[in-house]
Protein backbone atom coordinates (compact mmCIF):
# COMPACT_ATOMS: atom_id res chain seq x y z
CA UNK A 1 0.00 0.00 0.00
CA UNK A 2 1.77 3.45 -0.75
CA UNK A 3 0.31 4.33 2.66
CA UNK A 4 2.27 1.97 4.41
CA UNK A 5 5.45 3.74 6.61
CA UNK A 6 7.87 1.73 4.28
CA UNK A 7 6.07 2.91 1.04
CA UNK A 8 6.23 6.83 1.91
CA UNK A 9 10.10 6.06 2.75
CA UNK A 10 11.07 5.18 -0.31
CA UNK A 11 8.66 7.50 -2.22
CA UNK A 12 10.51 10.17 -0.39
CA UNK A 13 14.17 8.57 -0.84
CA UNK A 14 12.66 8.69 -4.93
CA UNK A 15 11.96 12.30 -4.93
CA UNK A 16 15.19 13.14 -3.51
CA UNK A 17 16.88 11.63 -6.14
CA UNK A 18 17.83 7.69 -4.55
CA UNK A 19 17.10 4.64 -5.98
CA UNK A 20 14.91 2.58 -3.46
CA UNK A 21 15.60 -1.23 -3.79
CA UNK A 22 12.89 -4.02 -2.11
CA UNK A 23 14.10 -6.67 -1.08
CA UNK A 24 12.07 -9.69 0.42
CA UNK A 25 13.63 -10.71 3.42
CA UNK A 26 13.62 -14.29 1.26
CA UNK A 27 15.27 -13.02 -1.80
CA UNK A 28 19.22 -12.97 -0.01
CA UNK A 29 21.67 -14.64 -1.52
CA UNK A 30 25.40 -15.58 0.47
CA UNK A 31 27.11 -16.39 -2.98
CA UNK A 32 30.43 -19.02 -2.84
CA UNK A 33 32.86 -15.93 -3.66
CA UNK A 34 31.59 -14.61 0.07
CA UNK A 35 29.66 -11.77 -1.22
CA UNK A 36 26.27 -10.70 -0.63
CA UNK A 37 23.77 -9.85 -2.63
CA UNK A 38 19.81 -9.81 -3.20
CA UNK A 39 16.98 -10.17 -5.83
CA UNK A 40 15.48 -6.63 -5.52
CA UNK A 41 13.24 -4.69 -7.53
CA UNK A 42 12.83 -0.47 -8.00
CA UNK A 43 10.49 1.61 -9.53
CA UNK A 44 11.82 2.67 -13.17
CA UNK A 45 12.82 6.22 -12.83
CA UNK A 46 12.78 8.80 -9.89
CA UNK A 47 10.26 11.08 -11.14
CA UNK A 48 6.56 10.05 -9.69
CA UNK A 49 3.62 12.85 -9.17
CA UNK A 50 2.45 11.24 -5.70
CA UNK A 51 3.22 8.26 -3.88
CA UNK A 52 0.05 6.35 -5.01
CA UNK A 53 1.99 6.57 -8.95
CA UNK A 54 5.10 5.70 -7.42
CA UNK A 55 3.61 2.38 -5.51
CA UNK A 56 2.27 1.40 -8.85
CA UNK A 57 5.37 1.76 -10.57
CA UNK A 58 7.20 -0.17 -8.03
CA UNK A 59 4.56 -3.43 -8.68
CA UNK A 60 4.00 -2.68 -12.62
CA UNK A 61 5.76 -5.24 -15.16
CA UNK A 62 7.81 -1.87 -15.98
CA UNK A 63 9.27 -2.01 -12.13
CA UNK A 64 13.14 -2.90 -12.31
CA UNK A 65 14.26 -6.56 -11.38
CA UNK A 66 17.95 -7.08 -10.55
CA UNK A 67 20.24 -9.26 -8.59
CA UNK A 68 22.19 -6.85 -6.69
CA UNK A 69 25.52 -6.15 -5.12
CA UNK A 70 24.88 -5.79 -1.14
CA UNK A 71 27.86 -3.99 -0.83
CA UNK A 72 26.63 -1.39 -3.47
CA UNK A 73 23.83 -0.05 -1.52
CA UNK A 74 24.65 2.66 0.64
CA UNK A 75 22.25 2.38 3.27
CA UNK A 76 19.90 -0.90 4.35
CA UNK A 77 16.59 -0.72 6.32
CA UNK A 78 15.20 -3.84 8.08
CA UNK A 79 11.63 -3.56 8.23
CA UNK A 80 10.30 -7.15 8.16
CA UNK A 81 8.22 -8.11 10.91
CA UNK A 82 9.60 -11.33 13.08
CA UNK A 83 6.47 -11.79 14.50
CA UNK A 84 4.21 -12.12 11.23
CA UNK A 85 7.41 -14.21 9.50
CA UNK A 86 6.84 -16.94 13.17
CA UNK A 87 3.32 -17.47 12.13
CA UNK A 88 3.67 -17.40 8.31
CA UNK A 89 7.07 -18.42 7.92
CA UNK A 90 9.44 -19.21 10.55
CA UNK A 91 12.75 -20.08 8.50
CA UNK A 92 12.15 -16.16 8.05
CA UNK A 93 12.35 -14.92 11.90
CA UNK A 94 15.97 -13.96 11.67
CA UNK A 95 16.80 -13.70 8.32
CA UNK A 96 17.10 -10.03 7.71
CA UNK A 97 19.12 -9.36 10.64
CA UNK A 98 21.58 -12.50 9.89
CA UNK A 99 21.67 -10.93 6.55
CA UNK A 100 21.71 -7.01 7.97
CA UNK A 101 25.08 -8.11 9.88
CA UNK A 102 26.84 -9.65 6.91
CA UNK A 103 25.87 -6.32 4.88
CA UNK A 104 27.11 -4.17 7.74
CA UNK A 105 30.53 -6.18 7.98
CA UNK A 106 30.19 -5.51 3.76
CA UNK A 107 30.69 -1.58 5.11
CA UNK A 108 27.05 -0.80 4.42
CA UNK A 109 24.93 1.67 6.90
CA UNK A 110 22.50 -1.05 8.72
CA UNK A 111 19.26 0.51 10.12
CA UNK A 112 17.98 -0.55 12.61
CA UNK A 113 21.44 -1.92 14.27
CA UNK A 114 20.83 -5.77 13.33
CA UNK A 115 22.63 -6.38 16.39
CA UNK A 116 20.18 -4.48 18.64
CA UNK A 117 17.14 -6.23 16.59
CA UNK A 118 18.76 -8.90 17.73
CA UNK A 119 18.44 -8.66 21.53
CA UNK A 120 14.89 -6.85 20.99
CA UNK A 121 13.13 -9.31 18.96
CA UNK A 122 10.53 -9.78 21.04
CA UNK A 123 8.11 -7.99 23.90
CA UNK A 124 10.81 -9.02 26.27
CA UNK A 125 12.48 -5.80 25.43
CA UNK A 126 10.72 -3.48 27.32
CA UNK A 127 11.18 -5.03 30.49
CA UNK A 128 14.60 -3.93 29.85
CA UNK A 129 13.36 -0.38 30.46
CA UNK A 130 13.34 1.33 33.92
CA UNK A 131 10.55 -0.09 35.96
CA UNK A 132 9.02 3.12 36.22
CA UNK A 133 7.88 3.78 32.65
CA UNK A 134 6.18 -0.08 32.09
CA UNK A 135 3.00 -1.37 33.34
CA UNK A 136 3.70 -4.36 35.88
CA UNK A 137 3.88 -7.93 34.26
CA UNK A 138 4.18 -11.33 34.32
CA UNK A 139 5.83 -13.26 31.41
CA UNK A 140 4.51 -16.74 31.71
CA UNK A 141 3.47 -20.22 29.63
CA UNK A 142 1.96 -21.49 33.15
CA UNK A 143 -2.07 -20.62 33.29
CA UNK A 144 -3.02 -20.98 36.88
CA UNK A 145 0.05 -18.26 37.51
CA UNK A 146 -1.60 -15.87 35.31
CA UNK A 147 -5.16 -16.50 37.02
CA UNK A 148 -3.63 -15.56 40.18
CA UNK A 149 -1.83 -12.80 39.18
CA UNK A 150 -5.67 -11.80 37.17
CA UNK A 151 -6.98 -12.25 40.73
CA UNK A 152 -4.61 -9.95 42.40
CA UNK A 153 -4.54 -7.08 39.34
CA UNK A 154 -8.45 -7.47 39.31
CA UNK A 155 -8.38 -7.02 35.17
CA UNK A 156 -5.57 -7.77 32.84
CA UNK A 157 -4.70 -7.82 29.49
CA UNK A 158 -3.17 -11.51 27.95
CA UNK A 159 -1.06 -11.58 24.66
CA UNK A 160 1.71 -13.47 23.51
CA UNK A 161 5.19 -12.46 23.62
CA UNK A 162 5.67 -12.94 19.65
CA UNK A 163 2.55 -11.08 18.77
CA UNK A 164 1.75 -7.97 16.89
CA UNK A 165 -1.35 -6.60 15.05
CA UNK A 166 -3.39 -7.50 17.89
CA UNK A 167 -3.71 -10.85 17.45
CA UNK A 168 -4.76 -13.19 20.75
CA UNK A 169 -4.91 -10.20 22.64
CA UNK A 170 -7.50 -10.66 25.16
CA UNK A 171 -8.96 -8.65 28.24
CA UNK A 172 -9.39 -10.95 31.47
CA UNK A 173 -11.95 -9.12 34.08
CA UNK A 174 -12.88 -10.58 36.98
CA UNK A 175 -16.47 -11.58 35.20
CA UNK A 176 -13.95 -13.63 32.06
CA UNK A 177 -13.66 -15.87 35.27
CA UNK A 178 -15.55 -18.75 33.83
CA UNK A 179 -13.56 -18.64 30.23
CA UNK A 180 -10.43 -17.25 31.51
CA UNK A 181 -8.51 -20.99 31.42
CA UNK A 182 -9.65 -21.24 27.75
CA UNK A 183 -8.74 -17.77 26.86
CA UNK A 184 -5.08 -18.50 28.22
CA UNK A 185 -4.94 -21.72 26.66
CA UNK A 186 -5.40 -19.73 23.61
CA UNK A 187 -2.43 -17.61 23.57
CA UNK A 188 -0.54 -20.55 25.17
CA UNK A 189 -0.69 -22.79 22.34
CA UNK A 190 1.92 -21.17 19.87
CA UNK A 191 3.86 -18.65 22.89
CA UNK A 192 4.84 -17.37 26.17
CA UNK A 193 2.51 -15.15 27.65
CA UNK A 194 2.25 -11.51 28.69
CA UNK A 195 0.31 -10.97 31.33
CA UNK A 196 -0.08 -6.91 31.81
CA UNK A 197 -2.13 -4.49 34.42
CA UNK A 198 -4.91 -3.10 32.41
CA UNK A 199 -4.75 0.68 32.13
CA UNK A 200 -8.09 2.39 32.31
CA UNK A 201 -6.72 5.06 30.46
CA UNK A 202 -6.72 2.83 27.93
CA UNK A 203 -10.25 2.77 26.93
CA UNK A 204 -9.25 6.14 25.03
CA UNK A 205 -7.16 4.03 22.63
CA UNK A 206 -3.47 4.85 22.71
CA UNK A 207 -0.34 7.33 21.39
CA UNK A 208 2.15 6.08 18.90
CA UNK A 209 5.11 7.77 18.68
CA UNK A 210 7.67 8.46 16.52
CA UNK A 211 11.52 8.68 17.33
CA UNK A 212 14.46 9.00 15.46
CA UNK A 213 17.63 8.84 17.02
CA UNK A 214 16.90 8.26 20.40
CA UNK A 215 14.57 11.61 19.86
CA UNK A 216 11.15 12.41 18.49
CA UNK A 217 10.63 12.91 15.37
CA UNK A 218 10.23 16.34 14.35
CA UNK A 219 9.50 18.45 11.35
CA UNK A 220 8.84 22.21 11.08
CA UNK A 221 8.01 21.79 14.38
CA UNK A 222 5.53 19.33 14.35
CA UNK A 223 5.57 15.93 16.26
CA UNK A 224 5.28 12.60 14.27
CA UNK A 225 2.55 11.16 16.48
CA UNK A 226 -0.82 9.72 16.15
CA UNK A 227 -3.89 9.00 18.81
CA UNK A 228 -5.03 5.26 18.09
CA UNK A 229 -8.83 5.21 19.22
CA UNK A 230 -10.73 2.23 19.47
CA UNK A 231 -13.65 0.95 17.36
CA UNK A 232 -15.71 0.01 20.14
CA UNK A 233 -13.50 0.78 23.86
CA UNK A 234 -16.56 -1.01 25.42
CA UNK A 235 -15.84 -4.73 23.75
CA UNK A 236 -12.81 -4.51 22.18
CA UNK A 237 -9.13 -3.10 24.28
CA UNK A 238 -6.94 -3.30 20.98
CA UNK A 239 -5.53 -0.06 19.85
CA UNK A 240 -3.75 -1.74 16.32
CA UNK A 241 -4.96 0.10 13.27
CA UNK A 242 -5.09 -3.75 11.27
CA UNK A 243 -7.53 -4.36 14.45
CA UNK A 244 -9.64 -1.72 13.10
CA UNK A 245 -8.57 1.27 15.10
CA UNK A 246 -8.81 4.80 13.53
CA UNK A 247 -5.90 7.49 13.31
CA UNK A 248 -6.92 10.71 15.22
CA UNK A 249 -4.04 13.85 16.13
CA UNK A 250 -2.40 13.19 18.98
CA UNK A 251 -1.89 15.49 21.63
CA UNK A 252 1.64 15.37 23.38
CA UNK A 253 1.77 15.91 27.06
CA UNK A 254 4.52 15.89 30.02
CA UNK A 255 3.99 12.71 31.11
CA UNK A 256 5.28 11.00 27.55
CA UNK A 257 8.18 13.71 27.20
CA UNK A 258 9.52 11.90 30.73
CA UNK A 259 9.31 8.48 29.08
CA UNK A 260 11.44 9.88 26.31
CA UNK A 261 14.22 10.93 28.32
CA UNK A 262 13.84 7.84 30.24
CA UNK A 263 14.52 5.57 27.79
CA UNK A 264 16.81 7.52 25.04
CA UNK A 265 19.80 6.28 26.18
CA UNK A 266 19.26 2.83 26.12
CA UNK A 267 17.54 3.05 22.40
CA UNK A 268 20.45 4.89 21.31
CA UNK A 269 23.25 2.45 22.77
CA UNK A 270 21.06 -0.01 21.06
CA UNK A 271 21.40 1.88 17.38
CA UNK A 272 17.86 2.30 17.35
CA UNK A 273 17.52 4.54 14.58
CA UNK A 274 13.88 4.35 13.84
CA UNK A 275 11.00 3.35 16.32
CA UNK A 276 7.59 3.72 17.43
CA UNK A 277 6.34 3.65 21.12
CA UNK A 278 2.77 3.30 22.08
CA UNK A 279 2.07 4.60 24.96
CA UNK A 280 -0.97 5.15 27.37
CA UNK A 281 -1.18 7.46 30.19
CA UNK A 282 1.94 7.57 31.82
CA UNK A 283 3.50 3.81 30.69
CA UNK A 284 5.29 2.76 27.71
CA UNK A 285 3.28 -0.37 26.03
CA UNK A 286 5.40 -1.89 23.69
CA UNK A 287 8.37 -0.38 21.55
CA UNK A 288 8.49 -0.86 17.80
CA UNK A 289 12.09 -1.73 16.58
CA UNK A 290 11.00 -3.71 13.39
CA UNK A 291 8.23 -1.79 11.76
CA UNK A 292 6.73 1.21 12.99
CA UNK A 293 3.55 2.37 10.97
CA UNK A 294 1.48 4.90 10.80
CA UNK A 295 3.59 7.68 9.48
CA UNK A 296 1.17 8.28 6.58
CA UNK A 297 -1.53 9.49 9.09
CA UNK A 298 1.16 11.54 11.14
CA UNK A 299 1.82 13.04 8.08
CA UNK A 300 -1.80 14.13 7.12
CA UNK A 301 -2.89 15.56 10.28
CA UNK A 302 0.29 17.51 10.87
CA UNK A 303 0.85 18.21 7.17
CA UNK A 304 4.60 17.99 7.01
CA UNK A 305 6.77 15.22 4.98
CA UNK A 306 8.51 13.26 8.08
CA UNK A 307 9.17 10.71 5.58
CA UNK A 308 11.72 13.31 3.80
CA UNK A 309 13.31 14.19 7.44
CA UNK A 310 14.26 10.59 7.40
CA UNK A 311 15.50 10.05 4.70
CA UNK A 312 17.68 13.32 4.53
CA UNK A 313 19.40 11.77 8.10
CA UNK A 314 20.27 8.48 6.22
CA UNK A 315 21.80 10.98 3.60
CA UNK A 316 23.53 12.72 6.67
CA UNK A 317 24.45 9.17 8.27
CA UNK A 318 26.23 7.69 5.34
CA UNK A 319 28.62 10.95 4.90
CA UNK A 320 29.61 10.59 8.41
CA UNK A 321 30.45 6.97 7.27
CA UNK A 322 32.54 7.94 4.34
CA UNK A 323 33.92 10.55 6.26
CA UNK A 324 34.99 8.38 8.71
CA UNK A 325 36.71 5.72 6.19
CA UNK A 326 34.27 3.30 8.59
CA UNK A 327 35.79 3.60 11.52
CA UNK A 328 32.52 4.08 13.05
CA UNK A 329 30.59 0.78 14.27
CA UNK A 330 27.49 0.58 12.59
CA UNK A 331 25.11 0.78 15.91
CA UNK A 332 27.05 3.69 16.99
CA UNK A 333 26.29 5.75 13.98
CA UNK A 334 22.74 4.17 13.28
CA UNK A 335 21.34 6.46 16.30
CA UNK A 336 23.76 9.16 16.28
Amino acid sequence: SPHYTTARMAYAASKLGHQAWYINVGDFVYDPDESIHAFATRAPGIDFENSEDYNKAVQSDQAIAEYINISDLDALMLRNNPADDALIRPWARHSGIDFGRFAAKCGVLVLNDPEGLANSNNKLYLQQFPKSVRPRCLITRNSQQIEEFARVEGTVVIKPLFGSGGRNVFLLRPEDAPNMHQMIETVARDDYIIAQEYLPEAKKGDTRLFLMNGEILQCDGKIAALRRVRPDADTDMRSNMTAGARAAKAIIDDKMLEIVETIAPRLKHDGMFLVGLDIVGSKLMEINVFTPGGLDSAEHFEQVDFSKTIILDIERKVKMKQNSKFMIRNRELAAL
